[in-house]
């Protein structure tokens, strides 16, 4: 008996398929008649149907397993499903789902969506790249798994992140999703319990460092920009030395840019900026104390002080106004154990080993908390901060939420509910003697996606602070007196889609203004920009 190769038809196109969505007439043109089911289902039906379905399932990875199998077998149900429901599915795409799925990935991985490139494939890397179907590829999110959320060195198995980023930057900004591109660089990993799993999917390897990690970098930014000479490049969850070093080796080069420096940092300003409006304050007048002097601590750091600068303080008096606890105590000028972009906040000071007494010296306006350490902002240290300020401003900004420094319960509890509070992964409103507080939410998701949606549609050639600046200022700008009176922040995630068209605009004004793109500036920006929104209805 012979078997031959089944011909291809739209139903096994994700980008194509409707399922019982196509009509009768439909059928008929794609030979589909008797391969569905006969009845007729509109979208919203389908989707309507699919979340009845999707609520059923008892865990948050049983959920989001079967959104992966619905993205694969129809992309656009999957978005409309995503667009229309993004508050209760975002935290399944994304944190903090996505964490546990990255741990769980050798076991759930079921159908590629972006491309794995080895450390071994270096002379191939172009050939690689061309292997993806889609050639009009405009962002692209790129990690080397080394430091997955606060999970730390996942490996290849770091691939449910950029496909998450993907997923938010189609589904919270409308670029659209065949113009996208999830990349792993999979250069070992130094996970001992993932190098013993029979089930890990990367390279079994320890990490390869040095020039040769380095050579792989540079062979893997040229092949994109030959292959893909007008992608945004989006440097995600890579560890700290590398972070630094590749923001500061490519962002004056090429169109480029780290969610986790900058990123972060825009939306942690522009929640800072909503705290302050609740208190009627300056920035210029905060002191700010950072647990943790990593990435994202120094990123935000350093878009602080900038907008400091901006509203009159000198670099040096902006600079002093922000300190660090590391994982070895204050972050001052006489420690020799600094390594370089920490020595920029390493203030003349005493040496002060522990974060609870350096409150007690400094007596900081907020604490932002991105160390990972669960439970580090403990019930002494809230009521430190509450003590020492009316308004604490407290957030607790490490994902997922395993990792965060305390709980939303935990803020205004012990801070008798005066604590304006900001996590990095979803809290639920909490109920404190008949008052009901939304904590706000300091997610990327704020930022990342109109950043992008600006550069693609300004077809900039680079990507600067003042555009992660601008963000945070947009976004400060359409919280709501509803919002304040909420404790919340943030905008509602339901008007994602609004916050990231004003946040392209912004920054699409920067790209004509600064003359960062060869592109004519449109007569009317805002319609050029909203014509450009992915809208997957049928």
């Amino acid at each position: 008996m012979t078997s031959s190769v089944e011909k291809p038809t739209v139903l096994h196109s994700s980008h194509l398929n409707k399922g019982s969505a196509f009509n009768l007439e439909e059928r008929d043109a794609y030979h589909l008649r008797g391969l569905l089911p006969p009845r007729v289902f509109n979208q919203q039906q389908q989707a309507t149907r699919f979340l009845n379905f999707l609520r059923r399932k008892t865990s948050d990875v049983e959920k989001y397993i079967e959104l992966m199998d619905l993205q694969d077998r129809n992309e656009n149900l999957f978005y409309r499903l995503l667009i229309d429901h993004l508050e209760e599915m975002m935290p399944l795409v994304y944190t903090p789902t996505v964490g546990q799925a990255c741990l769980d990935y050798g076991l759930i991985y079921r159908r590629p969506r972006g491309l794995f490139i080895t450390a071994e494939d270096r002379g191939s890397i172009r050939q690689i790249l061309g292997n993806w179907p889609h050639d009009d590829i405009r962002v692209i999110v790129v990690t080397d798994g080394e430091r997955i959320l606060g999970l730390g060195d996942l490996g290849a198995h770091g691939m449910g992140i950029p496909v998450g980023k993907i997923a938010l930057y189609a589904a919270c900004a409308g670029v659209h999703p065949q113009q996208c591109l999830p990349i792993t660089l999979d250069v070992g990993t130094n996970n001992a319990a993932l190098l013993q799993d029979p089930f890990y999917l990367g390279m079994n390897h320890p990490r390869v460092r040095g020039q040769a990690y380095d050579d792989l970098i540079a062979e893997f930014v040229d092949a994109v920009q030959e292959r893909y000479p007008r992608a945004l490049l989006q440097f995600e969850d890579f560890g700290n030395a590398n972070a630094f070093a590749l923001l500061h080796a490519y962002r004056n080069k090429i169109c480029a840019f780290n969610d986790d420096i900058q990123g972060t940092a825009s939306v942690t300003l522009a929640g800072l900026l909503g705290a302050l409006t609740i208190k009627g304050e300056a920035l210029r007048d905060q002191r700010l104390l950072f647990l943790g002097a990593g990435e994202a601590g120094i990123g935000i750091g350093d878009l602080i002080v900038n907008s400091m600068v901006s509203e009159g303080l000198t670099l040096e008096d902006a600079r002093k106004l922000c300190w660090f606890v590391d994982s070895k105590g204050l972050v001052v000028a006489q420690r020799h154990d600094l390594v370089e972009h920490k020595q920029r906040f390493a203030h003349t000071a005493p040496f002060i080993e522990t974060f609870e007494e350096a409150i007690h010296t400094l007596k900081p306006t907020a604490i932002i908390g991105v160390s990972g350490q669960h439970g580090a902002f403990t019930p002494s240290i809230i009521r430190l901060m509450s003590h020492i300020n009316e308004r604490p401003i407290i957030f607790a900004l490490s994902n997922p939420t395993s990792k965060s420094e305390c709980t939303a319960v935990e803020a205004y509890q012990y801070s008798e509910g005066r604590a304006i509070f900001a996590s990095g992964s979803p809290f639920p409103s909490v109920v404190l003697e008949d008052k009901t507080f939304t904590p706000g939410q300091a997610n990327n998701v704020y930022v990342f996606p109109g950043i992008g949606l600006g550069i693609v549609a300004a077809n900039a050639h680079r990507v600067t602070d003042e555009m992660f600046t601008a963000a945070a200022q947009v976004i400060g700008t359409m919280v709501t007196e509803e919002d304040l009176q909420m404790g919340r922040i943030f905008p509602s995630l339901a008007r994602i889609r609004e916050v990231s068209i004003n946040i392209a605009v912004a920054v699409a004004e920067i790209a004509y203004r600064e003359h960062l793109t060869d592109a004519p500036m449109p007569h009317d920006l805002r319609d050029h920009i909203e014509g450009t929104v992915y809208d997957p209805t049928y």
